[in-house]
């Protein structure tokens, strides 16, 4: 059966809500969390799962991890960390110079309000713009490309001049955290910054819910780097074979993913991923009734992709509820995250032979 119709097929039936505690993703998404600046965020990952008494530990980079067995075969990872920016500059009038943090589009940025935060926790709002930013005052407004050389934040003090700025304690280094505009909705959507990967991160917690009360071969990683390149790439036990990434599905032409659905990655822009392992997440899916898509990602790369090229020895697979509007403003659906997590129990029972 084409796995399009069998999505399609799936998407007509019923969905009726899992008993996902949704309230943790609204919290851990209010946790502001750009790469590097992720204690906090980490630190409530790990207070959800020591309540559920699954013994969390931190790796020194500052990931935190579960294992439900001595000698864990099957790793399931998500990455706390999100978009952001950092201050690189005081301007002459009082605005601020910025460099980005991952991947966040400018046009996606544009117009939205950020909070920065010092070295001494001050905290002062402001909002991304372009330089030059009436529309009564510059004609090519809207027709200017977008770039760092070109926007600043427009702080929400009293500020006019480099020295009005400094007195604040303002200083490069400081992180820009955008805010995230959550909401969830009665049709089942979710709207948000930061779904990539914060959805993940609820999916993980689902499954230590689920496992807690089991001995399985499974450990769970929430890695604290992914939107800058490195986060996957150490920090698992020694035993693991298999790695199976949680991160959002890219939505878009030519991808066939939904927001309903749990997409499966074939490629991104890394190259492919393990065979065996998306074969077999393939016939789980279809055998189970989840609704699921196959995709390949043009310009994606992963927790997975990290692994792979430092050098693990183990085989990777990626899949994720599908995210509309990925780095700007996202969506979801709470169907995609329930497939998702169901994908994911699945794929652990058949691991573990039940």
């Amino acid at each position: 059966m084409a796995a399009h119709f069998f999505l399609n097929r799936c998407l007509r039936d019923v969905w009726c809500p899992a008993m996902t505690d949704y309230a943790i993703l609204r919290d851990l998404i209010a946790i502001d969390s750009p790469s590097g600046k992720t204690q906090a965020a980490s630190d409530y990952i790990h207070a959800r799962l020591d309540e559920l008494g699954v013994a969390p530990y931190r790796s020194n980079k500052g990931a935190v991890a579960c294992r439900f067995s001595d000698s864990p075969r099957l790793a399931i990872a998500a990455h706390v960390d999100t978009l952001g920016a950092m201050v690189s500059g005081i301007n002459g009038d009082g605005t601020i110079r910025f460099t980005l943090i991952g991947g966040l589009s400018l046009t996606g940025a544009e117009g939205e309000y950020v909070t920065i935060e010092t070295l001494e926790g001050r905290r002062y709002t402001g909002t991304i713009l372009l330089n030059n930013p009436s529309t009564h005052a510059n004609r090519e407004k809207d027709t200017t490309i977008r770039g760092l050389h070109n926007m600043h934040v427009r702080l929400d003090e009293r500020v006019y001049s480099y020295d009005d700025v400094a007195e604040l304690g303002i200083q490069n280094g400081d992180y820009i955290c955008l805010d995230t505009r959550y909401q969830e909705l009665e049709s089942g959507f979710i709207k948000s910054r930061f779904l990539d990967n914060k959805a993940g991160c609820l999916i993980l917690i689902e499954l230590a819910r689920q496992l807690a009360d089991k001995q399985v071969p499974v450990e769970l990683y929430f890695s604290n780097y992914e939107e800058v390149g490195h986060g996957g790439a150490c920090g698992f036990s020694d035993t693991i074979e298999e790695l199976l990434v949680i991160d959002m599905g890219v939505l878009g032409a030519p991808c066939e993913g939904s927001e309903e659905a749990c997409s499966i990655c074939a490629k991104d822009s890394t190259g492919p991923y393990d065979y065996e392992m998306r074969r077999r997440l393939v016939s789980l899916a279809m055998d189970r009734h989840i609704p699921f898509a196959q995709d390949v990602y043009p310009f994606y790369g992963s927790d997975g992709s990290a692994a792979l090229s430092a050098g693990n020895d183990f085989r990777v697979a990626l899949i994720g509820p599908g995210v509309a509007a990925s780095h700007s403003t996202e969506r979801t659906h709470k169907r995609g995250i329930e497939a998702t997590i169901q994908l994911c129990r699945a794929y652990i029972n058949a691991f573990c032979g039940e």
